[in-house]
């Protein structure tokens, strides 16, 4: 039996309810499904079950997008209605064709309410009729396929001995435009000694085909590849994880990735102008002078080289001083040595926690990847955490490099807080004695106040050792504005009045910059966060530390 039926707004106004159900519902499952469901936007389902003490309910509803309206039936989970679904949208049609934002009482629906129920409930009721018809006939196919073979025999002898045509005739129409559905006779029975007007032909093909498709199930049809006359075998593009056939993965082993050294290890080789070119240049400007001294008449062309000389004398001047000026913003205002810091924490016993943030695409995860094989190299126990529960596929990814890298990833899968699961995976690493824990999180642009205050208490709740963020050297000026905005969300929406802000910054797609590095100049001097890593390529090796003179003569070039 519906309990009830109600119609509001998506302003939660209460249109129409019908008076004649009336039942007083246990609990509150209207609160609960317009907080649980309606709000969030949860509505993919259009149904939602609710316990109360001594009741349980099954929630339906539809909505009217163009008018805002929300229509919700309720009524017994242990009744299975059938007709709910069908009743909603006629209610729904109904209603929106009466339907005035300024009226609020809509007491004239009860009427049309009652008949569409009516309507439902007698649609719901042949529709299981019908079902029940069709039973019998399943059941008994075997028995009706031995009645249609006794009819072949008997056919075939009548048209061997020239039996009656009329009777042939009668039966043969008897069975025509029966066809088959799934296999089974349309709910009608063929008797014995029924024979079709083609002397048993047609129902042997028939049975025949009944027989087939009872004994034999159904071969899943797969679509082939095309094979072109000169091209090679193509190799295996599913590569998802193999699963047997009790369930469980078959996980191939994975050999760690080694690559060779990091790029963070090796020394960078700036070529500088040499002393004996100093010296030259030295040189040249004293002899502009030598040349006019001793002269008792001097013109303007003799004049000339001297003052060009001394021209470039004092641009070379401004230019070291500028190349001072450049050198000082990109130094960082604090040290921070990760290797440093990692067995530091190890002396105190617990893990060094990093945190990666940045908007989406960015490459957080990647690089994630590179610091960890960057960290194996120098013998660090590492784990990683997948907090990034939003983005489909995320935890997959990091799960790809965790193997690779044959590092341990804590994981809790997707719509998880992941404040608490990056808690949960540092607590693990405490536990299984692991140095570093890299933290990854969800892209999130920087205007989005949801996601950077849930990010501020992700930091403020686990208080890691370094906070990186992760921008894209490609887009120059806006990643500057990401990162001071992200400073600047993480200090408003911080509940703590000491708010942790950026501690460095990781350039990725530093490869594809050329000489646009000013963007890397603009991110230290408005932060005072230091660039620790530059990513330069795909493999776990590319990534490298900031070169700070090569920037300055890149950018004085």
């Amino acid at each position: 039996m519906l309990e009830q039926l109600l119609i509001f707004t998506r302003e939660s106004l209460i249109l129409w309810t019908c008076k004649e159900l009336g039942n007083a519902l246990r609990g509150s499952p209207i609160d609960t499904l317009i907080r649980s469901c309606l709000l969030e936007e949860r509505s993919g389902a259009a149904s939602y079950n609710y316990d109360a003490p001594g009741a349980s309910y099954t929630l339906k509803w539809t909505f009217h997008n163009e008018l805002g309206l929300v229509f919700v039936a309720v009524y017994q989970r242990i009744l299975h209605l059938l007709y709910v679904d069908d009743l909603l949208s006629m209610v729904k049609q109904e209603f929106s064709e009466i339907y005035d934002p300024k009226r609020t009482s809509y007491d004239d629906f009860d009427n049309i309410f009652q008949q569409l129920k009516k309507e439902a409930e007698a649609r719901a009721e042949e529709m299981k009729k019908s079902k029940q018809v069709g039973k019998p006939v399943n059941n008994q196919l075997g028995r009706k396929q031995g009645q249609v073979q006794n009819g072949i025999a008997d056919g075939g002898n009548k048209k061997k001995s020239g039996g009656e045509s009329g009777n042939d005739g009668r039966d043969g129409d008897k069975f025509r435009g029966r066809p088959l559905e799934n296999g089974n006779l349309n709910n009608n029975h063929v008797g014995k000694g029924e024979v079709p007007a083609n002397g048993g032909k047609k129902t042997e093909t028939v049975v025949n085909k009944v027989s087939k498709a009872v004994a034999e199930p159904k071969k899943k049809i797969t679509k082939k590849n095309r094979v072109w006359d000169d091209s090679p075998q193509e190799s295996k593009l599913d590569f998802t994880d193999p699963v047997s056939e009790n369930g469980e993965q078959n996980i191939p082993a994975v050999v760690a990735a080694d690559q060779g050294e990091s790029m963070m290890d090796k020394e960078e080789i700036i070529s500088s102008d040499s002393e004996s070119e100093a010296q030259e240049r030295r040189e040249g400007f004293s002899s502009m002078f030598q040349s006019i001294a001793g002269k008792s008449n001097l013109e303007k062309s003799d004049l000339e080289p001297a003052l060009k000389a001394l021209k470039d004398r004092l641009m070379t001047k401004n230019v070291a001083a500028m190349e001072d000026a450049l050198v000082r913003i990109l130094t960082p205002r604090r040290s921070i040595d990760i290797l440093r810091d990692v067995h530091s924490a190890k002396e105190q016993g617990k893990p060094y926690v990093v945190v990666f943030v940045g908007v989406n695409g960015v490459g957080k995860s990647t690089n994630l990847a590179k610091v960890a094989y960057w960290l194996l190299q120098h013998n660090i126990n590492v784990m990683m955490a997948a907090c990034d529960t939003f983005r489909s596929g995320a935890v997959e990814q990091l799960r790809t490099h965790a193997r690779r890298l044959q590092i341990p990833i804590f994981e809790k899968g997707y719509e998880k807080d992941p404040a608490i699961v990056a808690k949960e995976a540092i607590q693990e690493a405490s536990r299984n004695g692991s140095d570093v824990v890299l933290v990854d999180t969800a892209g999130r642009m920087q205007d989005n106040e949801p996601l950077m205050r849930a990010l501020s208490k992700l930091i403020y709740v686990n208080n890691p050792d370094l906070v990186l963020f992760v921008g894209e050297a490609l887009v120059g000026n806006d990643a500057v504005d990401q990162l001071s905005k992200f400073n600047q969300k993480l200090g408003d929406l911080s509940p703590s009045p000491n708010p942790r802000l950026i501690d460095g910054i990781l350039l990725t797609k530093f490869d594809t910059i050329d000489d646009k590095v000013g963007a890397a100049l603009s991110m230290v001097y408005i932060s005072g966060a230091p660039v620790m890593f530059v990513g330069c390529g795909q493999s776990y090796t590319d990534l490298k530390k900031l070169n700070v003179k090569s920037i300055v003569k890149t950018l004085l070039k």
